[in-house]
């Protein structure tokens, strides 16, 4: 008995330490950025770049704020809210049939979305480019939305069916029962209980189309056009050696998704567990 009490403790303080230094790991460069937008770039030449600011220097934010990044977040919002409202719809109509019902070609059906999740994307670049030019969509967000939804539509589709395929029949039976068609099952029952995965897909996925910048930088030209992670590539070649304005532009870029997350983490480990265990 005691030596197993030994093996827990020696255990949980590995296990703190291991969850300690990945903390730092992933704080560290969020503090690094913040840093450096507060300083100006004489400051930084002089006491470096790991020098604690001297004073709180704002007039990087000023300058960005008053530049073309509020069109490029707007940009980014809009391709993000009508591509997570499509592909969480698609991975719905998909994954309900694929995880309750039993036709010949399920399983091949199945199998093919899985597939698709080791297509490289960037292999598309070069007909996506082609494609959007011959349909007039080339320099318009609406271009993005096409891809964004395609690409992730697989890993969507295998999530949400494992999802699925742990809702107990019972309730559907006892809606069938009741008179609810399977169109009323999928809105009434299967689309409620699977919140959790649904919540999990929005964050997984928003997160990657937020921070998507291949895409974006082949099928739109003009700023008018172009979203967030764009912009830091234009400020970067804007400022080539202005680092406190290049790290307030990446600062800004992703401290939306951080807060996102923060507030969002409790669904996303909620959908992860649920999914782990009915799965």
């Amino acid at each position: 008995m005691a030596g197993t009490k030994k093996g827990f403790k020696l255990s949980s303080v590995i296990i703190g330490i291991l969850v300690a230094f990945w903390f730092a790991v992933c704080l560290v460069p969020f503090v690094f950025m913040l840093m450096c937008t507060l300083k100006t770039q004489k400051e930084i030449m002089k006491f470096g770049v790991f020098s604690l600011p001297q004073s709180f220097f704002l007039d990087n934010y000023i300058e960005v704020f008053s530049g073309n990044i509020w069109r490029y977040f707007f940009n980014s919002v809009i391709v993000m809210i009508v591509s997570l409202v499509l592909l969480l719809l698609f991975s719905a109509f998909a994954a309900y049939p694929l995880s309750r019902w039993k036709f010949r070609l399920n399983k091949p059906i199945y199998a093919l979305i899985v597939a698709c999740m080791s297509v490289p994307i960037h292999v598309t670049l070069l007909p996506l480019f082609m494609m959007t030019i011959k349909t007039g969509l080339y320099d318009s967000i609406w271009a993005l939305i096409g891809p964004y939804v395609a690409f992730n539509l697989p890993i969507s589709v295998f999530i949400l069916t494992t999802f699925m395929a742990g809702v107990p029949k019972d309730l559907e039976e006892a809606a069938g029962i009741d008179g609810c068609g399977r169109y009323g099952i999928f809105w009434k029952i299967m689309l409620p209980l699977a919140k959790p995965g649904l919540s999990t897909l929005l964050i997984y996925n928003g997160v990657n189309i937020w921070n998507e910048f291949s895409f974006a930088l082949t099928l739109t030209q003009t700023s008018v056009n172009r979203t967030l992670p764009l912009a830091v590539n234009e400020f970067q070649g804007q400022y080539a050696m202005n680092i406190p304005m290049i790290m307030t532009v990446l600062f800004v870029s992703i401290l939306p998704m951080v807060l996102v997350y923060i507030f969002a983490k409790d669904k996303l480990i909620e959908g992860m567990m649920a999914g782990a265990v009915k799965g």
